[in-house]
């Protein structure tokens, strides 16, 4: 249910309505808007009563929301989500886009890497310090040490820090050194892990599972979102389907299609959905037509010596290709992309 408040109620109104709400059992979560607030009310609505909330001081309307996922929903908050970032915010003007190798391999690999993908536009940094691989035996990551190198390059460069969390029992140390916590699609339906970086107040970038359907993503969101972290970005990255040409088949439509349903910022991932590195541009292109709010993607200084994922990472050369693409997209969809060609650090 979403309550909607008149133009000018005061912040004691809003306070006796969640009171009166809360009292019934029922959580609430506040959208500011311009003019309005909207109090969106989480819980056993059989509990309220329509007719009596409509005579609450400050009550405009009482709204059902019909859709399962009820915080991520549109109708809870009809202007888009933004969330700030670094020097930027994702969701707004800006088209964003987050760059770094698959996995953390050591200081001077990061470093290298952190001042190239900046001085050529990237907002964010990534880079994988836990890494859930299908083989046991595979590479899975530094570790602790591997945050504290994404850390070091954060502080040389000015980039925040974007690194998956994959347990319960690392939250807490993965968030001591991340700027926002990746779920992956693996653990998209880990409820548990869910719940818990709710909890954190951080940002969360929630990737699309490969067998998920939209509702499924939306409603893990919702898991995150009830807990009172409201900071999701919701992660387009390729499902599996009987096709083999590309390591997973990206689902273009999902972006309208979140972008409707939900006020949350959508990104792509175009390295994990075509799985060969030719293919990361035309799809980070296909993406921002699309209405995607910015980009993850994979660069490594020399993909042939990676531990992870080298087929799909983009060399700097590339990815300065690839920014530089993205400028006449940005122009045609009306958003803006981070200038490139700027000095490296020293």
């Amino acid at each position: 249910m979403i309550i909607v408040t008149r133009a000018g109620v005061t912040r004691d109104e809003v306070d006796h309505i969640r009171e009166r709400v809360e009292a019934a059992g029922l959580r609430t979560h506040l959208s500011v808007g311009e003019h309005r607030t909207i109090i969106g009310c989480v819980g056993d609505e059989t509990l309220l009563s329509e007719r009596a909330l409509l005579s609450v001081p400050g009550v405009e309307a009482v709204h059902p929301v019909l859709k399962p996922y009820k915080l991520a929903s549109r109708e809870f908050s009809p202007t888009p989500t933004r969330i700030p970032f670094g020097a930027t915010e994702i969701g707004g003007e800006e088209f964003v886009v987050v760059a770094g190798p698959c996995s953390v391999e050591g200081p001077e690999m990061m470093a290298e890497t952190g001042a190239r993908v900046a001085a050529d536009g990237a907002r964010g940094l990534r880079g994988g310090a836990f890494k859930p691989r299908t083989s046991p035996y595979s590479f899975r990551g530094m570790g602790e040490e591997g945050l504290r190198i994404l850390a070091h390059v954060r502080e040389a460069t000015g980039l925040p820090v974007v690194t998956e969390v994959m347990d319960t029992r690392q939250v807490e140390l993965v968030a001591g050194y991340a700027d926002v916590l990746q779920v992956g699609a693996r653990n998209m339906q880990n409820f548990a892990l869910l719940t818990e970086v709710g909890r954190l107040h951080r940002p969360v970038l929630l990737k699309r599972g490969m067998s998920a359907t939209v509702k499924d993503l939306l409603l893990a969101a919702e898991y995150v979102m009830s807990q009172g972290n409201m900071q999701v970005v919701l992660c387009e990255r390729g499902i599996r389907t009987f096709e083999t040409a590309t390591r997973n088949t990206f689902d273009l439509a999902a972006i309208p299609v979140l972008k409707r349903e939900t006020h949350l910022p959508v990104f792509a991932d175009p390295s994990h959905a075509g799985g060969k590195r030719h293919l990361v541009a035309p799809l980070s292109y296909a993406a921002m037509a699309a209405g995607a709010d910015g980009l993850i993607v994979e660069v490594h200084p020399c993909p042939e010596e990676a531990t992870s994922d080298g087929e799909q990472s983009l060399t700097f050369d590339e990815f300065r290709g690839l920014m530089r693409g993205l400028e006449p997209f940005a122009a045609a969809v009306g958003r803006t992309v981070a200038s490139t060609g700027a000095p490296v650090p020293a």
